[in-house]
């Protein structure tokens, strides 16, 4: 089976479960944990902030800093195809009580004006407090934001006093793919983190960073959500090893995800143009409108090739570290012979 379901079904590797086994631990809730503490460094200094926060997951972080961002009856202002709105089981509302409001981008991209046009300055509707910017744009077809594009778009919050929230799950996808820094990205974020059980390859766990006042409330939020945690060095190990050696494998995610796309194209049951595949994310249609879920489960049953339906024609296939540029470049010659028959 190539899985090409998402990045989130990597595996630790040997290397990565020695370090983990070989992690120095303590109370992480004392700050006494030696890996933790490592890792919360080594995330402030890559997004160019103060401090950071390791938690479960990154939607744990998504919903904590929106959380410490807004209060109820707050807007949120976010793309159509941002994760906050559709999978993430409502959380912004549920928890911290806020209004999403989705603008219609470009691939995941908004504009300044459209921003200047969604912020509500009369007391009949919500208080407009954030915006987020989701970089790379997951289900746009995983699009790394210009840094102008992020620059523009922060300024017109920071015109509104808008607080610009950054989801980073694959911010060093977008790295790999445009050259620019991380901490060149998250700048005119007030927060923004980083996903380590993606395209990292560790099992679990994300970083939140921002100010350290920020930051002091994000561990509040942390501890009432039940996420602190213990010994979770452990867990931290992981994601240091993934920034000492995975971050360059990203470049041949991207790579892998082009040339994936370049093999279905020649193929007229799919339709996709490659030059839109900025980093790992090939989000492709059946040209016929036939059952996206119906052929998931013929690939995977036929063809030992695992993508997802993400809507009615909708496909979508993933590179990671676990699967080669063989692998990848098998996985598409086997669906578009699968399309064929």
């Amino acid at each position: 089976m190539i899985n090409l379901y998402s990045d989130t079904q990597t595996k630790p590797s040997q290397a990565m479960r020695q370090a983990m086994a070989n992690a120095e631990v303590g109370d992480e809730q004392k700050g006494e944990d030696p890996t933790v503490n490592a890792l919360n460094e080594r995330v402030a200094d890559l997004l160019g902030k103060e401090a950071s926060v390791f938690l479960p997951s990154g939607t744990m972080c998504n919903e904590i800093a929106l959380l410490v961002h807004c209060r109820p009856g707050d807007e949120i202002l976010c793309d159509r195809t941002s994760h906050i709105l559709h999978y993430e089981a409502g959380g912004p509302a549920a928890l911290a009580g806020a209004v999403m409001t989705p603008l219609d981008g470009e691939r995941g991209i908004f504009t300044p004006a459209q921003i200047a046009a969604a912020v509500r300055d009369h007391r009949y509707g919500p208080r407009t407090r954030v915006v987020e910017i989701e970089n790379t744009a997951n289900m746009a077809g995983g699009v790394a934001w210009p840094l102008a594009a992020v620059e523009a778009a922060a300024n017109a919050a920071k015109a509104a006093n808008l607080i610009v929230h950054m989801d980073g799950a694959r911010l060093l996808n977008a790295v790999a793919a445009t050259g620019v820094s991380a901490a060149a990205y998250a700048a005119p974020a007030d927060s923004a983190w980083i996903d380590f059980s993606k395209g990292l390859g560790a099992p679990v766990g994300a970083s939140l960073a921002g100010s350290a006042d920020f930051i002091a409330e994000v561990w509040r939020w942390k501890q009432r959500l039940g996420g602190a945690m213990r010994q979770s060095g452990i867990i931290a190990a992981a994601a240091l090893y993934a920034l000492d050696h995975n971050i360059d494998a990203l470049a041949e995610d991207n790579h892998n995800a082009r040339a994936f796309a370049e093999t279905i194209a020649a193929s007229p049951a799919f339709d996709i143009d490659p030059r839109s595949v900025d980093t790992n994310i090939v989000i492709f249609r059946l040209t016929d409108g036939g059952d996206a879920a119906a052929f998931v489960a013929r690939a995977e049953a036929e063809a030992d090739v695992r993508i997802g339906a993400i809507g009615p024609s909708l496909l979508r296939a993933v590179t990671h570290m676990d699967a080669d540029a063989n692998q990848t470049r098998t996985a598409a010659q086997r669906l578009v012979q699968l399309a064929g028959q």
